[in-house]
């Protein structure tokens, strides 16, 4: 696999029961949800979520006719398979974000939460999630915010050495990036996408806040002011809803295309999908299209 970028792989870490459940944040799952609700297309032929982790969101796909579950932890999607069950509405793809196994044009809704700061190079990871796009197509994305309040006050006080105006992104530990807005807006244009709506989220992302008032209420309250707050963008999470330009048909297809040498000629096989391109197969492991081993 090509690791010149660097891939964050949560593989056998529970991150469900690590970072979710029971941790106290139920506020930001709230929040995060009010904000999709509001960006997210309600219906469509398929949607992708890439970094999709346990399918935490899933729920919110319930207009769409197929949902793809991507992630590169194994272990993550079999979460997600235990909850969702398997069935032609699901698909459980293993993969990096860099090498999507998927046809042009073959989507209509993609979504990452709670991925792009993770994520070295940006731009080549927006190309390859345009192009799997159908021309129109919406992109809705989380990324963290650089520019938010708090790293603005500790700048001010110097109880931080980095600016959060300064415009190129910010890694505070190795594969986690914040984002200024600016940036994120260039790379998006530079990738094709137009931004047509943003929310600012989590705003009370606050220990003493979050123990004082009820997640359901701080959540609501947020959801009050994510649309306003869009415009100055002081938050740590910021959501954008976007298109791909373009005006080509999609053309008929199928679902997959070889990571290794781009070839859409793929055939199933007793051991999981064949490329005639360059002969590799692609195993299905219980389920799971194994895209990881390049």
């Amino acid at each position: 696999m090509d690791q010149s970028h660097g891939i964050c792989d949560y593989e056998g870490t529970s991150y469900r029961a690590r970072f979710w459940d029971g941790q106290g944040r139920e506020y930001e799952d709230l929040a995060e949800r009010i904000a999709l609700r509001k960006l997210l297309p309600a219906r469509g032929r398929r949607i992708i979520e890439i970094g999709a982790g346990f399918g935490r969101l899933v729920d919110l796909y319930a207009g769409y006719d197929q949902v793809i579950l991507l992630d590169y932890a194994k272990s993550g999607l079999r979460e997600a398979q235990g909850r969702l069950g398997r069935s032609e509405r699901y698909i459980y793809i293993a993969a990096d974000l860099y090498h999507l196994p998927l046809a042009p044009r073959v989507c209509d809704t993609a979504v990452t939460v709670r991925v792009l700061h993770h994520v070295a190079d940006v731009p080549a990871a927006l190309r390859g999630i345009a192009e799997i796009l159908r021309p129109g197509g919406a992109y809705v994305l989380e990324y963290a915010n650089k520019r938010n309040l708090k790293a603005i006050v500790r700048h001010a006080l110097r109880r931080q050495d980095w600016s959060p105006f300064a415009p190129e992104p910010y890694e505070f530990a190795r594969l986690n990036f914040d984002f200024h807005p600016t940036w994120m807006a260039q790379a998006l244009q530079g990738a094709g996408f137009t931004v047509d709506a943003g929310r600012a989220v989590s705003h009370f992302r606050h220990p003493a806040l979050k123990r004082l008032i009820p997640a359901r209420v701080l959540a609501g309250v947020d959801g009050s002011i994510q649309r306003v707050g869009a415009a100055w963008k002081l938050t740590p999470s910021i959501f954008l809803r976007t298109h791909v330009s373009g005006a080509e048909p999609a053309a008929e297809q199928g679902l997959f295309r070889c990571p290794s040498c781009g070839s859409l000629d793929l055939m199933r096989a007793t051991e999981g999908l064949c490329c005639r391109g360059c002969g590799r197969t692609w195993p299905i492991d219980d389920g799971i299209y194994d895209f990881k081993d390049l």
